[in-house]
């Protein structure tokens, strides 16, 4: 008899730290089977609803929100709204019949993940930071296996259902310095302009966005561009106080959908500590000043960071400093051509470039091989 063809849920998302390892995992295993069917579940009216569709993936949305830490009104519907969410999991899980389910955190990976195992689904766990968020903790004891970035992590998850595997990247960020050339005319930037990649996340950074405003002057007249993502938040309010600058060796972003022609182009980069940001950079392998962010559990973007920068491999500019250092130091590091070098050698000797073809492949150890 011909075995039917596979079918995976893949469940979470709210920034792109999830979405994009979400979607890399997604065409990992549809490269290993071209004939495995992948539905995504994420939560209505956050960026996985449009990033996901983009990447060719058929994704339904739940009405999950998170639970506000302060007093806030919302809380009042959150008890409402995730029981709608576990009860609209349930559907999907019914009517898709998943093989397997993968979580990469998120609200919306909790509900589903939660009911796919209550219903026999097997389920997998991916989680990116070296502090878990509170939804994979939750679901430590659903799951089957649980692919992790970091050593000790049995810190948080049983010992025996873990595997070290990294963090999944998009895959055209595997090689990119052979699109230095067009990255160079998709933004205008000339030949001799040295260039600067700012990037605060998918929603943004307030800090690093604020520092940077406060020092763009500097580089006015000077043989640097900057690419700046400032985050879909902060755009509508930074764009007129840029554009009354008239400097011409600035775009501003809210959100860069060509992040290889970003990382191509650029010489020294900007960024926050997340730990899929991270796993990206170091593939990349270019010079990078890190500002972790202060609004993160246990601080894990700072000992992301300090991991990177003990080893030389990048620098590292607490918050609370950024708007005196960020962009002085940037453009002293663009002048620092060994340095540079340097820097980016120690990067790329921190990648793992497989992450989601080991993924993929411990999804498909949990599927039954009795199917059919």
């Amino acid at each position: 008899m011909e075995q039917r063809p596979y079918k995976i849920i893949i469940s979470g998302g709210g920034t792109g730290g999830h979405i994009f390892p979400a979607i890399s995992i997604a065409q990992a295993l549809r490269e290993k089977d071209s004939s495995i069917q992948i539905l995504f579940v994420g939560a209505l009216g956050k960026m996985e609803m449009e990033k996901v569709p983009a990447a060719g993936f058929a994704i339904i949305g739940l009405p999950i929100t998170g639970f506000q830490r302060s007093l806030s009104k919302q809380n009042l519907a959150f008890p409402f709204r995730l029981l709608r969410s576990l009860w609209k999991a349930k559907r999907i899980i019914r009517d898709f019949k998943p093989d397997a389910a993968v979580g990469v955190g998120g609200y919306a990976s909790g509900a589903l993940l939660y009911m796919a195992a209550r219903s026999g689904i097997p389920c997998l766990i991916q989680e990116q930071n070296s502090y878990p968020g509170i939804t994979n903790k939750l679901l430590k004891n659903k799951a089957s296996t649980i692919c992790v970035a970091y050593q000790n992590m049995e810190r948080f998850f049983p010992k025996e259902k873990l595997i070290l595997t990294g963090n999944p990247v998009r895959p055209n960020l595997k090689s990119t310095q052979h699109l230095f050339g067009n990255a160079k005319l998709q933004w205008g930037i000339k030949k001799e302009q040295k260039v600067i990649l700012v990037l605060g996340g998918s929603l943004g950074a307030r800090s690093i966005n604020q520092a940077i405003l406060n020092q763009l002057e500097s580089i006015r007249n000077q043989e640097i561009f900057l690419v700046w993502q400032c985050g879909k938040l902060y755009l509508d309010e930074l764009k007129p106080k840029v554009e009354a600058m008239e400097l011409d060796n600035v775009v501003l972003l809210d959100f860069i959908q060509r992040m290889d022609y970003a990382y191509a182009a650029a010489d020294v980069i900007i960024s926050r500590a997340g730990a899929g940001t991270i796993s990206e950079l170091c593939l990349v392998g270019k010079a990078t000043i890190l500002v972790p962010s202060p609004n993160v559990a246990e601080d894990h973007q700072t000992q992301n960071a300090l991991a990177l920068s003990n080893l030389l491999a990048a620098r590292m500019i607490p918050d609370t400093e950024a708007s005196e250092k960020l962009l002085p130091e940037a453009i002293e590091l663009l002048e620092n051509e060994a340095e540079r070098k340097a820097m980016g050698n120690e990067m790329k000797k921190l990648a793992l470039p497989d992450a989601a073809n080991q993924i993929a492949d411990e999804v498909l150890k949990l599927i039954p091989r009795t199917l059919a």
